[in-house]
């Protein structure tokens, strides 16, 4: 009855291309809408920005920056986030193939996106974000871990696909990278202004799609124990209703938490308005290695007059 702006733009599409913007487990926190669009009927491809060592896969690489790995590849070492969720998917029946692309420069980034398009020739593509870091326009007190999102969203600026749609889920998680929240808030407020918000929803943990969410999640946290997701278990708990200083994994002890419900919301935006509200997008396009990457947006910063100042949610 009250369909997101959100799900009415997907409901036109058929074949979507899902991606990780932000790299690691961002994909994972994808999933639920992956089930979602599957159980209306799309064809749903998945890709993430990967920091797994990709080449150390027998996994078939179709473009200088991109893998596409299976449940049946082997790899050299024990984190792989992607190849986990490829033999998941594979005992629940669900179409197995990833593609992961190289945690590399912006341009390489861009161009294993314009591979993918050509490939699979998506209508729509979806980017998540987990955490809400890519909303940063540059000139925030800090910016959180941006390199992955720029990438990922300069790359999507470029293609000549229908629909962009970035999502944002776990709203503080961010914090822990020195993000500060009331300029998230400006950005969604400019967002709304620009007419490019799509809409929120929620996450409820008696959602078949976040119960098979869940599943993936625990599924590659009892192989990569060690490693388990602080932006995912977050997410988790958050739609389990736990508050405040909650913690799932011992990678967050020592550390204050601030478990919410915010954090179990996504918020749908036009992905390239995103990117043109973005300051030193055009600084990064033509990077080609992450160090070259992390060098530009640091040139930026250092030549801003002045970054804004730390203002505290008056809430």
């Amino acid at each position: 009855m009250f369909n997101i702006p959100a799900a009415n733009i997907l409901d036109k599409t058929e074949t979507i291309l899902l991606a990780g913007a932000g790299g690691g487990y961002d994909l994972y926190t994808g999933l639920p809408l992956y089930f979602a669009l599957r159980a209306a009927g799309k064809t749903v491809h998945l890709a993430n920005l990967s920091f797994a060592t990709i080449y150390a896969s027998n996994g078939r690489r179709i473009d200088p920056a991109i893998v596409e790995i299976n449940s049946q590849t082997t790899a050299n070492h024990a984190y792989f986030p992607e190849l986990h969720l490829a033999k998941w998917l594979k005992t629940q029946d669900e179409p197995d193939t990833v593609y992961c692309i190289d945690r590399t420069g912006a341009a390489p980034v861009a161009f294993a996106y314009a591979a993918l398009c050509e490939r699979l020739n998506p209508d729509a593509i979806l980017l998540v974000d987990g955490g809400t870091d890519s909303l940063m326009r540059g000139d925030e007190p800090m910016l959180g871990t941006p390199q992955e999102d720029i990438a990922s969203l300069a790359a999507v600026s470029t293609l000549n696909v229908e629909t962009k749609l970035l999502a944002c889920v776990g709203f503080g998680i961010d914090t822990f990278h020195g993000v500060c929240h009331h300029y998230v808030l400006e950005a969604m407020a400019d967002l709304v202004k620009q007419n490019a918000f799509r809409g929120v929803w929620s996450l409820s943990h008696d959602m078949p799609e976040v119960k098979r969410y869940r599943d993936a999640a625990d599924y590659v946290f009892n192989i990569q124990r060690g490693q388990r997701s602080i932006v995912n278990t977050s997410i988790l708990a958050a739609s389990e209703g736990h508050f405040g200083d909650y913690h799932t994994t011992m990678r967050t002890e020592g550390s204050e938490l601030y478990i919410n419900p915010l954090m179990s919301l996504y918020w749908f935006f036009d992905a390239d308005a995103v990117t043109r509200r973005n300051l030193y997008v055009d600084c990064i396009r033509e990077t080609q290695t992450y160090t070259e990457l992390s060098l530009a947006i640091e040139a930026f910063r250092d030549i801003l007059p002045e970054s804004k100042p730390w203002i505290t949610l008056p809430m």
